[in-house]
């Protein structure tokens, strides 16, 4: 069966924000249509077709002209907001999946090679969808919003979304259209299909912190569409952790969130060669790192608080010094935290977010210069060659560098550590494989040592920018207690430091000897 292509720009907002859409002026004069969707997605239970990058689905859908059930077979993912994906549709007469309309699809060969297992329900969704057809620019695109739950044993996670399909035309005319929405409804950018947000809630992950997914990459890739992956990838990573902290303010969220802007931020470094002749790419890496530089503050304080200060009071619980450093900090935090909260649900914010996804997916860089269609290995090893050689120069008796120099290093050691990861997928096989991994331990161990010398250059910047009360009432804490106890904590965790240089020089030496992976 041949794959018809699926380019749908996914937008998350609440019940509110979906009415106000229905009435926007750019919907409200099409002719709407309304179904009912009832769909359950299958898999196995090892889970063969999730680990391949398959949903199936098998969904009734009822509306003013009858009533039908369609199989769906999906492949691929675009990362957050754009969903290119490959699809195999078929009507089938009953509720159940039929085995025979999976031929020659993916799912066939997975399922023959995992011998043929029971395919079984894993959760099922009830979606009321209203459809609007648009003539927008030169495209036609269905503006779809969906509003209903997803079922499943544990409990049941509402759905509320705007979708919006391209049926014929060029992309960007979908990015305009959402920015024209996006003016007056407050959308974000979506991360997750309702496969994917079914399947973490199964999983009880839907309002958890998550880690940087591994890049998507083919060895016949060329460079463009590596930097392309590599952009829809640290966007989604950021889009999972938003949503995270807006939820529940998980400090741990707030961390990947900042993980992924410096991921982000580097993959505009490492490609630019290919990004040199578009201007809008240093507008905007400069733009990401302008708007968000509010929230090393609140990360910084919750590496003190969390991994400096707590190990201090456990080891000495009867300093109540400490407690009142801790009682003096915890506002600060919490007007940290506001900072960010503000931006995060600004119009500014949501809308840079949309308009990075418009550019990665659409901006000039794809159409100037001739370094995009390099192949990708042969960008790669380069631009990590590079990076591997100045870490080399600069590191040079690591342990003597002064702080700021020893920063540069540190600085330099992440972009290699995004590059290795960025890349590994062009490294996946056998040997280059295992010489992979060995290079991002060694490199890894560097990065620790480094990151535990800049802790401590950040306890004493806020132990040193602590203004405490002019004074004292009730239980508030005591001025001069907290201050002096910040004093020894700043002194107990510099004590670590020549440990920690010598230790951070070994580490530089180790991976000196440690054999590139792409060489």
């Amino acid at each position: 069966m041949k794959a018809a292509r699926e380019i749908e720009l996914k937008l998350d907002c609440d019940a509110g924000d979906l009415a106000a859409l229905a009435v926007h002026p750019l919907l409200d004069s099409q002719e709407a249509g309304t179904l009912t969707l009832r769909a359950t997605y299958y898999d196995t239970d090892a889970g063969d077709l999730r680990a391949a990058g398959l949903s199936l689905r098998v969904r009734r859908e009822t509306g003013p002209d009858g009533e039908r059930v369609i199989q769906t077979l999906k492949a691929g993912a675009g990362g957050a907001g754009l969903f290119d994906r490959a699809e195999w549709e078929r009507a089938i007469p009953g509720p159940a999946p039929d085995r025979a309309a999976l031929d020659d699809t993916p799912a066939d060969k997975v399922l023959a090679e995992a011998g043929e297992p029971e395919i079984a329900a894993r959760f099922s969704t009830v979606i009321e969808r209203g459809v609007r057809p648009i003539r927008y620019g030169a495209s036609t695109i269905a503006v779809t919003l969906d509003r209903g739950r997803i079922e499943t044993p544990g409990g049941e996670v509402p759905v509320c979304e705007a979708e919006l399909e391209l049926s014929e035309g060029d992309p960007t005319d979908l990015f305009a259209l959402a920015q024209a929405l996006a003016e007056t409804v407050p959308l974000r950018l979506g991360a997750l299909t309702k496969s994917e947000r079914g399947e973490a809630a199964l999983a009880g992950r839907l309002d958890r912190p998550s880690k940087a997914e591994r890049v998507g990459l083919d060895s016949d890739a060329n460079a463009g569409e590596a930097f392309a992956a590599v952009a829809r990838a640290c966007l989604r990573h950021l889009r999972l952790n938003e949503a995270v902290f807006l939820e529940n303010r998980d400090p741990e969220a707030l961390h990947q969130i900042r993980v992924a802007l410096r991921r982000l931020r580097s993959a505009f470094t490492l490609f630019r060669p290919l990004l040199a002749a578009d201007p809008a790419a240093a507008t905007l890496r400069d733009e990401i790192k302008r708007v968000t530089e509010p929230f090393g503050r609140a990360r910084n304080l919750d590496v003190f608080l969390d991994e400096t200060l707590a190990p201090e009071i456990e080891r000495r619980p009867d300093e109540t010094g400490l407690h009142d450093l801790r009682a003096l900090l915890l506002p600060e935090r919490e007007r940290a935290y506001a900072v960010v909260l503000a931006i995060l649900d600004s119009a500014a914010w949501r809308g840079l977010i949309i308009d990075l996804v418009a550019w990665i997916e659409a901006g000039p860089w794809r159409r100037s210069g001739t370094e995009r269609e390099r192949p990708a290995p042969k960008f790669a090893a380069e631009v990590l060659e590079r990076l591997r050689r100045r870490i080399k120069r600069r590191g040079r008796r690591l342990d003597r560098l002064e702080p700021e120099a020893r920063h540069q290093v540190r600085i330099e050691a992440k972009k290699l550590r995004y590059g290795a990861e960025f890349f590994a997928g062009l490294y996946a096989e056998g040997k280059a494989r295992r010489r992979h991994r060995a290079f991002v331990a060694a490199l890894a161990a560097l990065q620790d040592h480094l990151g535990a010398l800049n802790d401590i250059a950040t306890a004493h910047e806020i132990g040193a920018g602590l203004i405490p009360p002019e004074s004292r009432s009730g239980d508030a804490p005591d001025p001069a207690a907290a201050l002096f106890s910040a004093g020894l904590v700043a002194t107990d965790v510099e004590a670590r430091s020549e440990s920690l240089l010598k230790d951070a020089a070994e580490a530089h030496a180790a991976l000196l000897e440690v054999r590139p992976f792409w060489r």
